[in-house]
């Protein structure tokens, strides 16, 4: 069984998205079955990479709040988080641009690094408050997770893997996704939304028995049994 997931690295709800899914597949009998591709999504792709604003300020002049309700909001995605097992820290965060980042998960797929960098960039941003359009940083992160720091080098100073970014964006928009995180189980069925781990299990439920179900065009038609042949 194949799960594509449309996230973003700067989106809180992705990351406890993702924690979840990993809490459903955990009680998942065919879980060693299952396997799990990012696919990019860029929440604000024309975001500045340092804008000096903290996140319940950029909240704020967004949905058009006060700053404090901005912060009661941030304070309502840290609980969430924390239900998880998870650590925000929205009042060191970096909101930044996350093409670079997900450029970076482009060349770890090449690698079958993916779920690994992913996981790393979400800490990265969300935990540690780095700077996730930084250079430097997402070299390290790459190093961390096993790919050589010199050749992320070289491709995140280039352009390699935009077209490959801009290809899953492209796609999410043909399926109608606006929003994310947003995942796609078997190209079948969709979730949106960071779901209770008890939707996740409905959803691989369903798609493993209709995956492994036999789809029968026709039941009509000259064949033989175990005992005999059909001879009309």
């Amino acid at each position: 069984m194949k799960i594509e997931i449309w996230s973003d690295f700067v989106c809180p709800f992705c990351y406890i998205g993702k924690r979840r899914l990993e809490t459903a597949l955990q009680s998942f009998p065919q879980r060693d079955e299952v396997t799990v591709a990012y696919r990019s999504f860029e929440l604000d792709p024309n975001a500045e990479k340092a804008t000096g604003k903290g996140k319940a300020e950029l909240l704020a002049s967004k949905y058009n709040v006060s700053l404090e309700q901005a912060e009661g909001m941030c304070e309502n995605m840290r609980q969430q988080a924390e239900n998880e097992g998870l650590t925000f820290d929205f009042k060191n965060m970096k909101p930044t641009n996350s093409f670079d980042s997900h450029r970076l998960l482009q060349f770890a797929a090449k690698h079958d690094l993916m779920e690994k960098m992913a996981e790393r960039l979400f800490y990265a941003y969300f935990t540690e408050t780095e700077d996730i359009s930084d250079l430097d940083t997402l070299c390290n992160l790459a190093e961390e997770v096993g790919l050589d720091r010199a050749e992320v080098n070289d491709v995140l100073s280039s352009e390699e893997f935009s077209k490959e970014v801009r290809f899953d964006e492209s796609l999410g928009s043909q399926l109608g996704i606006q929003g994310v995180p947003f995942y796609v189980f078997n190209e079948k069925y969709a979730v949106s939304g960071a779901q209770p781990p008890e939707m996740f299990q409905q959803a691989l439920n369903k798609a493993w028995e209709e995956d492994k179900q036999l789809q029968v065009i026709t039941s009509e038609g000259d064949a033989c049994g175990t005992d005999s042949c059909d001879i009309k």
